[in-house]
């Protein structure tokens, strides 16, 4: 979720009895509820670093316990320095620890249910976790929260109110985006309709874990190298269902293949899955096709650092390759989740065409050496 979304469900929270263990609580638990994004320093290495570190043990089990600590000591030292005069109304710093590390928690917590996912037990599993319901920014979230601190100003009993109601509306929105969601996924077969191959042998196609979320990167690159060689069998490995900016009901889904990913954006209120549509009708015309060909200098692109940290974070990676007439060969990966390698326009279909912060490059030459790796930087 976006920070802004974090601060007001941390304000929210101070309106519980979460904010009534004593002066600075609200405080605490507003920056609590940001603190994992602290790792927004690592930028300063350089983007590559960002996407390696990003959502991992700031967002794990010991950044709760690590930065609960932090925010409550940057808290109770505040009290002490520039509120003396109220000393006897400060919250203790064992009450603060417990309400910042409450807030942490619930920073990963709305985090995990986003596509973009979280790494869970990270630093000792680096795999990462989502389920898939809420885009990144939920316009509903943020205007329910936004309601309730405006409208529940007043007293104790009228603020308790208000934060009870928007937490109720939470858990309608978050309950109705998951019916949504499976409801996604048990059309999307039939919106593929004939573009959907026979499942690989392994793994389940739902990309799920325990039946919970989904988890990757799925297998190490070798692996991968296999089951994605041109002359593999063609089959189904996953299919997912991402959620859109606009609306509860409408998804992007991703049947991913073996060679390829097929998607398109579905509305899980259209009548037409209800009823036998017309020829000219059927959805698996709206597909859109993203190559995904693994060839001997994708192999050895994918060897690279830039590759590694990418492949590493990307959960639905496209590969493409160019070979220029000197026999270098251009290899990009984007990210299907966030943009689609193949996009309107000649150029933007050539393989070092337009890029974006979840796309890398890599320049392999004639003689399998790496040229250039590039990330937006």
């Amino acid at each position: 979720m976006d920070n802004l979304t974090h601060s007001l469900f941390g304000a929210t929270l101070a309106r519980t009895p979460l904010g009534r263990v004593g002066r600075g609580a609200t405080v605490a638990l507003v920056l609590s509820s940001n603190a994992p994004d602290i790792d927004i320093v690592m930028v300063a290495g350089g983007a590559l670093n960002y996407l390696e570190w990003h959502r991992g043990p700031t967002h794990a089990p010991l950044g709760v316990v690590g930065l609960g600590l932090v925010a409550a000591g940057l808290v109770w030292s505040g009290l002490r320095v520039f509120d003396r005069s109220r000393s006897n109304e400060h919250a203790p710093f064992r009450m603060l620890a417990a309400v910042s590390m409450i807030g942490v928690l619930l920073h990963i917590a709305l985090d995990f249910p986003t596509s973009y996912g979280t790494r869970l037990l990270s630093p000792f599993d680096w795999h990462w976790y989502a389920s898939d319901l809420m885009p990144i920014v939920d316009v509903y979230l943020l205007i329910a929260l936004a309601a309730g601190l405006l409208l529940g100003r007043g007293t104790a009993v009228a603020r308790w109110r208000s934060a009870v109601l928007v937490l109720a509306l939470m858990v309608g929105n978050y309950g109705l985006r998951a019916v949504s969601h499976q409801r996604a996924l048990t059309l999307a077969p039939r919106a593929f309709g004939p573009l959907l191959p026979e499942p690989c042998a392994a793994g389940p196609t739902t990309g799920s874990f325990a039946g919970l979320a989904a988890r990757w990167p799925r297998a190490p690159v070798e692996d991968r190298r296999l089951r994605r060689d041109g002359s593999a069998t063609r089959c189904l490995v996953e299919i997912a269902a991402i959620p859109t900016f606009a609306s509860p009901f409408r998804w992007q889904v991703i049947a991913h293949l073996s060679n390829a990913y097929e998607t398109q954006e579905i509305n899980v209120l259209d009548s037409r899955f209800e009823t036998q549509p017309a020829a000219s009708e059927v959805m698996w015309r709206l597909a859109r096709r993203v190559p995904n060909q693994w060839t001997p200098a994708v192999i050895r692109a994918a060897d690279t650092e830039t590759a590694r940290v990418f492949l590493g974070f990307s959960r639905f990676p496209a590969a493409r390759s160019l070979v220029d007439a000197d026999g270098t060969t251009i290899v990009r990966w984007a990210d299907v989740r966030f943009e689609l390698p193949v996009a309107a326009g000649p150029r933007a279909n050539r393989a070092g065409g337009r890029g974006g912060l979840f796309t890398i490059r890599v320049r392999v030459g004639a003689d399998g050496r790496v040229l250039e790796e590039t990330y937006p930087q």
